[in-house]
Parts: structure tokens; sequence; C-alpha cells
């Protein structure tokens, strides 16, 4: 077990003893948690720590207490900085896609994203965040490019943005975050996790599987875009264009929020993302 320094050790142990786990072994680190595989009474399990006051991971603590296991893995036990979680011990459904088996891949998807938003909703739980405010940055971005007379893709999709959000359909506790590497195989099938949280039009949470898996010659295709924007729609009882229109806007969110990041490679992501909005507008024409 590699060292998270002093203080992160300490708070692995006090998890440990506070939830009668054993053998934790490092799995990955991220900007939010550092997640172990940990043996919890003779089961294999995920342990979560959360980075202080990471409310994005609390957020999705309470979809999955939504979702109780539909779709998604199960929330075993949690505190405010920690989390234990059912092990999907498969593959990730990308691998489909890698052997060539890309619209199987999204049908996976629309099954898992049934199992989602058929769970009941009313009344929804506190702590979500809404789609109003997730796509706050984009409104700031095309405000400001508004009044600097750029006549930027921002301003379209949020334009987009705002048609869809002024009159949602199904709205639902979402994922917020369904692509092809946040689903894994396991003994009860094909598993979603690391939920955003958020409530809103469920037709949304098709919008990030469109914008993945991260490779040019398929998102950056047209036709590779609307066959899979179509099997979703027709899978989940969903319209074609408001497909289209949330994969749009939510590519033109994600350039925003890169822009306004620095360092190395974040100019080539945002230009990545504007053009996937792009190809999703022009898709639009033809839907």
């Amino acid at each position: 077990m590699r060292s998270g320094g002093p203080l992160m050790d300490a708070r692995l142990q006090s998890t440990l003893e506070a939830w009668q786990l054993s053998q934790p072994q490092l799995l990955t680190q991220t900007l939010t948690s550092r997640i172990y595989v940990v043996d919890a009474d003779g089961e294999t399990a995920i342990l979560k720590l959360l980075a202080a006051a990471e409310t994005e991971e609390q957020r999705g603590a309470v979809a999955l207490r939504h979702f109780d296991g539909h779709g998604a893995v199960r929330l075993l036990r949690h505190s405010p900085d920690a989390q234990l979680l059912e092990y999907a011990a498969g593959a990730e459904l990308v691998t489909l896609v890698e052997r060539g088996e890309d619209e199987p891949a999204t049908r996976i998807i629309a099954q898992v994203l049934e199992q989602l938003h058929s769970v009941p909703q009313l009344p929804p739980p506190e702590g979500l965040v809404t789609l109003e405010r997730w796509f706050g940055a984009l409104f700031n971005q095309a405000t400001a490019d508004r009044r600097a007379g750029n006549a930027s893709p921002y301003i379209r999709g949020a334009a987009l943005a705002e048609r869809l959000l002024a009159e949602p359909r199904e709205v639902c506790v979402l994922h917020g975050d369904i692509h092809h590497r946040n689903i894994r195989q396991s003994a009860r099938g094909w598993l979603s996790f690391d939920p955003k949280g958020l409530l809103g039009e469920r037709t949304y949470d098709c919008a990030n599987t469109l914008c993945n898996p991260v490779k040019p010659e398929l998102v950056h295709n047209e036709t590779r875009l609307l066959t899979q924007a179509t099997i979703l729609a027709d899978a989940l009882t969903l319209e074609l264009w408001r497909v289209l229109a949330f994969t749009c806007a939510y590519a033109c969110l994600n350039a925003s929020w890169w822009s306004r990041r620095t360092g190395e490679g974040t100019e080539e992501i945002v230009r990545w993302h504007l053009k996937v909005a792009e190809i999703a507008e022009r898709a639009l024409g033809r839907a």
C-alpha cells in the first residue's frame, strides 16, 4: 500500500477500523479522492477517501443512494469524507468499442440509463444540482461574448440550452457523467459509477455519451453521431432533436469549462469540444 501522507494514512486507518475493513490496496488517485480496493467482511469493495470539502463526490453519494443499485453500483456506507461502494470487477464498456462493437455499446448505455431513470422520482432527494446551475459557465461565457460583439459558438450553445431548459421533459435524478469508462461489467450486469448528482431532463444524460469515447474517428464523425443519437432516442423514447441539441449545448459547456483553465493542452481540448458542438449542430439539420 502506497502512502498518501500522514494525514491521509490516518484517515484511511480510522475509516478501516470504523467500518471493519481490511487489506486496502490503492487503486488510483483523482483530484477529488483516493480510491482503494478493500475487503469488507469477505467481499471485495471500493473505498473512496474524499478530498477536503469535496461536494461533487458528496452529490454523487446522494445520487447513488437514490439509484439504490438500479443501473449503478450500490453505496454500501458513507460519511462526509468517505464512501464504501460495491465493486464492479468486470471490464469497462469502452472495451466493446475498441473491438468494433460501437452500436452494441450504445445499446447497453441505453439499458443502463433506462434503469437509472426508472427509479421513482417523487420527491427528488435534496443536495442535487439543477441543470440551470450546471450550465452556468456556458451562460456566463455567452454573455461575455455578446457584450464583446463576438458571435461565438458559445452563444449558440447557450441559446439551445436556454430553449431546452425552458420546457424540460421528464425531469429526474441524472447520473450526469455517463460515458464508456464510467460503466463496468459486474455480477449484476453493466453498472455505472461516479455520478455527478444532477437534476433535470433525462435527455441530458445522453449528451456526454455522444462526446465519447475520446477518439476523433468516432466523436468527430457526423454520421456516427447521428446513428448513436438515434439508437439512444429510439431505445429511451426521446426526441432525437433534443438528444442532439443537448449534445451541442453540453459540448459548448465543456469547452467553456476548459477555456477557464490554463496549462499545456487546454486550448486543444477546447477546440476538441467545440468541434463536437459544430458536428452536433450540423446533425440537428439532418434530424
